[in-house]
């Protein structure tokens, strides 16, 4: 076991955070977003007068302490300002992920019992509405956009143009402060790879102890700091981080779609962003992409960023030789990165999955840093975390203050704090099932904590596959290390019950179009492409050169290549990008047991 050293974590609620960064940001903005282009900015004193109007048009509404109020939304300043207006008046904001389709989005409606919905534009009205006739409980659709008028629904515009008075701010305040630490702050669906989604309950002590601990700890901000927010706020990992830019006064610029990241770190260059590994390895592969003498010279780089990593951490200084071939790659390479990231990036904070730890030694070669974290969103979500002080490439790092972490003897990572919820909504027997007596929390994932209480994550528990022999396979490190080719953008090892791994590979489509032409294979037909035995013998030969350091019956016999990307809309990955593993074996049926059907290798175990 190991314990973060003790820490003074004083109890208390998001809305005394919210006060409190209030009070001291005024004028300063506090909000940004891009209109058609232009960025228009928020101040601190203006967003709280939004959230006051909000909150008393919610008590128009009926809305009483304790309820349930529903949020469907992309990242916009509106839903921070409807999340402090609906925890202000004591109720608990149920945020639905804006890629679920209707049906998902009744079952959470309807299990939560939310009377007021708010949505951000007309497609995620139209799902509403679907759901509405299933779901007579819901009465209340209000739309962030101004849209034409429907039946049923309301703008938020129409809905504060009817607030006439608002109550003195005194008795807002005092109203808004009655939140006590453990009453609940929000209630977070998630999504699952499997089985229906649970209501994890968050306390506001839960989240209070999780951005004052992370403040202490990684996220070192303030004032003059812009975070760009564009993972869903809908999950736990943006909105915790983005409870924590604004209590330390940084400026939060909202970004509301995943193709849009770029373009925004260009126009707001911000300073802290948090993202997943796939967006870091999209980047990677993008570096990656070139051709010709410009292949050259970045594969040139990409080796003088890794030899520089390598320096560092080995605590040696580099020789004099390293240092002018990374003075000149930095001119070359690195800088030009940096700068499509907007050009003040001080740090990344990667979490959601374990990032391969190659690619995080290119950007930390790069001039870029990424700090590693872990959590999930029954812990609020952060329980370990790297900061620039104490960084170890391949963990996620320490536990964060007030946090203990055990290894149970499966190799089950257990975790204790203020930071583990209350419990599944209307759902105890689950409850019990992952949290003991004794307040520990079982993650589901598989890891290992060394002497100083760094911890790696090995694979989720239910992720690891048994071989027919009875070999054991994690294969998340091996999906990482195979995702390093620029010809590969997503991965997933299959095998367990069988006879030996084979894996399902994503291609990198850009960069497979561009090697097929160099060789010969004059088509932009995927699907066609795909099929062609130079291929996948050229992708087997990618996954065998990434998997030598694995064990024999670890490394992936075949390699099946795959027509098209994973699907949130095929239901093969979820809204924070994880891959349902047993609908992706369901809807690969076929060729999978094709493959096995092939001649064995003569080498499996």
């Amino acid at each position: 076991m190991f314990a973060a050293e003790p820490a003074d974590l004083p109890e208390g609620t998001l809305v005394e955070l919210f006060f409190g960064a209030i009070a001291k940001g005024g004028s300063n903005v506090a909000q940004m977003y891009d209109d058609g282009g232009t960025w228009r900015s928020i101040e601190h004193d203006a967003m709280y007068q939004r959230v006051r109007r909000i909150a008393a048009a919610l008590e128009n509404l009926g809305l009483s302490r304790g309820d349930n109020v529903g949020l469907l939304s992309e990242n916009r300043p509106e839903w921070a300002q409807i999340d402090y207006a609906v925890m202000c008046m004591g109720a608990h904001t149920v945020p639905l992920y804006p890629t679920l389709p209707a049906s998902q989005l009744g079952f959470i409606i309807g299990h939560a019992a939310t009377r007021i919905v708010f949505a951000s534009t007309a497609e995620q009205v139209a799902k509403l509405l679907e759901v509405k006739a299933s779901q007579p409980g819901l009465e209340h659709i209000i739309v962030c956009d101004d849209i034409p008028a429907q039946s049923g629904v309301r703008t938020l515009r129409e809905l504060l143009d009817g607030v006439t008075t608002l109550p003195a701010d005194e008795s807002f305040r005092a109203r808004a402060l009655e939140a006590r630490p453990h009453d609940i702050a929000t209630i977070i669906y998630t999504s699952g790879t499997t089985g229906e989604p649970k209501g994890v309950m968050l306390t506001h002590n839960n989240l209070h102890s999780n951005v004052v601990a992370s403040l202490r700890t990684a996220v070192d901000t303030g004032p003059s700091d812009i975070a760009l927010s564009f993972l869903p706020l809908s999950h736990v990992f943006q909105r915790m981080v983005d409870y924590a830019m604004f209590s330390s006064g940084a400026t939060i610029a909202y970004v509301s779609a995943i193709d849009k990241v770029l373009p925004s770190m260009a126009a707001v260059r911000p300073s802290v962003a948090v993202a997943v590994p796939r967006v870091y390895e999209k980047i990677y592969t993008a570096v990656l992409s070139g051709t010709g003498p410009k292949r050259k010279l970045v594969l040139w780089a990409r080796r003088i960023a890794l030899e520089w990593t390598e320096q560092a951490f080995a605590g040696g200084k580099p020789s004099s030789w390293l240092k002018a071939q990374h003075s000149l790659a930095d001119r070359l390479v690195y800088s030009k990165l940096r700068k499509k990231l907007g050009g003040r990036m001080r740090f990344f904070v990667s979490g959601g999955a374990p990032l391969a730890p190659d690619i995080a030694r290119f950007f930390y070669g790069a001039g870029i840093l990424i700090l590693e974290g872990y959590g999930l969103t029954e812990t609020s979500p952060v329980t370990n975390v790297n900061t620039p002080a104490q960084l170890r490439i391949g963990t996620v790092g320490r536990p964060v203050p007030g946090t203990e972490i055990r290894i149970a003897e499966d190799g089950e990572i257990l975790v204790r704090g203020p930071q583990v919820m209350k419990g599944y909504f209307k759902n105890e027997a689950a409850t019990a099932e992952v949290i003991d007596s004794e307040g520990w929390f079982r993650t589901g994932d598989i890891g290992s904590l060394d002497a100083d209480g760094y911890l790696r994550i090995t694979d989720r528990k239910k992720d690891l596959l048994v071989t027919a022999g009875g070999k054991n396979i994690a294969p998340q490190p091996i999906q990482n290390a195979v995702k390093g080719s620029r010809l590969i953008s997503e991965a997933l090892m299959i095998g367990d019950r069988r006879a030996y791994p084979v894996l399902l590979a994503v291609p990198n489509f850009d960069n497979l179009i561009i090697w097929a032409g160099l060789h010969g294979l004059q088509t932009t037909d995927v699907e066609a492409l795909v099929k062609e035995p130079a291929v996948r013998a050229k992708y087997e030969e990618e996954v065998a050169a990434r998997t030598e350091s694995f064990a024999r019956y670890e490394r992936p016999k075949k390699v099946i290549v795959l027509p098209r990307e994973f699907s949130i809309d095929a239901g093969e990955i979820t809204p924070k990008l994880s891959i349902k593993r047993r609908v992706v074996e369901e809807h690969y049926a076929q060729e999978i047991e094709a493959m096995y059907a092939e001649p064995s290798p003569p080498d499996h175990d």
